[in-house]
């Protein structure tokens, strides 16, 4: 998968044994001032590894159990905690305020190898700029992927290797059922789904309506959050009434992603104490701009962006996670088939 990328928040020594690793995906982002409040309250400097999308991240922290590269674990879900847990990647640990998330959310409730740390939604995403030009209502459901009108511009990612990849097949599962999924996305591939290993190659690369990637993509549609269109509007001025990008609300799989000290870690004690703030309120209300997703914690505030231009879906599919247990590597291996050959 290449080399993790490494970054320490505050310039120091990585190998000074004040250092507490962070290991995550790509997407994982904080605000300088909150890491750097962490760093003074509690003497440790931060350094942060990036592996990659999620399912690549999830599969090194598996492969390297043995001699972690790092102290605390951000960023597997519900899609991929089974294989985390089963692995012995995380060591048990109750983290402080704990008491202020939902029990829904709280999926290892008995054992705290993990900790819920944040929620979303993922979703197919539009470019509102071209369907006005085509004249095309934009997609709302799975069933209307699959519609002639919407060949060759939908561009998701590998479930193999991507978390919002598999919570897409995922939300296919829930929608057609255990064995009507496969024939669905036999239908999928042939209306000219694109398919490329992780969710930044999608979005900044692939999509036409991302910012970041300056409109060079050519796919009209996404999968990525019920939470993307806000980052196209943070930022500009005035406030545009609505965001460039819409959200499909019908093809909708709700994400949980967890943090948890690593087995072995080098610092135990500086991992718990990370863990803590990743939970305490302050990092909280930080993740919405940082990393558009929903805080765990019930008593977080929401800023105004995120709540006025993000979609919120009342009713996202969902997988019982035992069902997601006994099948998501059969499911991957036969979505894999399907789609890639």
């Amino acid at each position: 998968m290449g080399g993790l990328a490494a970054c320490d928040s505050s310039g120091g020594d990585a190998a000074d044994a004040k250092t507490v690793t962070l290991v995550s995906h790509d997407s994982f982002n904080a605000s300088k001032s909150v890491l750097a409040d962490f760093e003074k309250q509690s003497g440790y400097k931060v350094r942060i590894l990036k592996g990659g999308d999620a399912g690549k991240a999830v599969n090194q922290a598996i492969l390297s159990k043995d001699n972690p590269q790092g102290d605390v674990f951000f960023g597997i879900d519900n899609t991929l905690l089974s294989r985390g847990l089963k692995a012995g990647v995380f060591a048990p640990y109750q983290a402080k305020g704990l008491d202020t998330v939902p029990d829904a959310l709280q999926l290892d409730k008995a054992g705290h190898h993990v900790t819920p740390l944040d929620y979303g939604d993922t979703c197919v995403n539009y470019d509102r700029a071209y369907f006005a030009a085509h004249h095309l209502a934009p997609p709302k459901t799975f069933d209307d992927l699959i519609k002639p009108q919407y060949k060759n511009l939908l561009v998701t990612e590998n479930s193999a290797t991507s978390s919002p990849g598999l919570a897409f097949q995922l939300g296919t599962v829930a929608a057609y059922g255990q064995d009507g999924w496969q024939g669905y996305w036999k239908k999928l591939k042939a209306n000219g789904v694109e398919v490329v290993d992780g969710w930044e190659q999608a979005y900044n690369e692939r999509f036409s309506g991302s910012a970041a990637g300056k409109g060079k993509g050519d796919k009209p549609l996404v999968v990525s959050y019920a939470s993307s269109p806000p980052v196209e509007v943070l930022g500009k001025k005035p406030e545009p009434k609505q965001a460039p990008t819409g959200v499909a609300t019908g093809t909708c799989f709700r994400q949980i992603e967890f943090g948890g000290l690593l087995t072995g870690a080098k610092n135990e004690k500086g991992g718990k104490a990370l863990l803590d703030f990743l939970l305490s309120r302050k990092f909280q209300e930080d993740m919405p701009l940082q990393m558009f997703v929903n805080p765990v914690r019930k008593d977080a505030a929401v800023p105004a962006l995120f709540t006025k231009y993000g979609a919120t879906i009342g009713k996202p599919a969902t997988v019982a996670p035992e069902t997601i247990t006994a099948h998501r590597e059969q499911w991957i291996k036969q979505w894999s088939s399907l789609v890639l050959k």
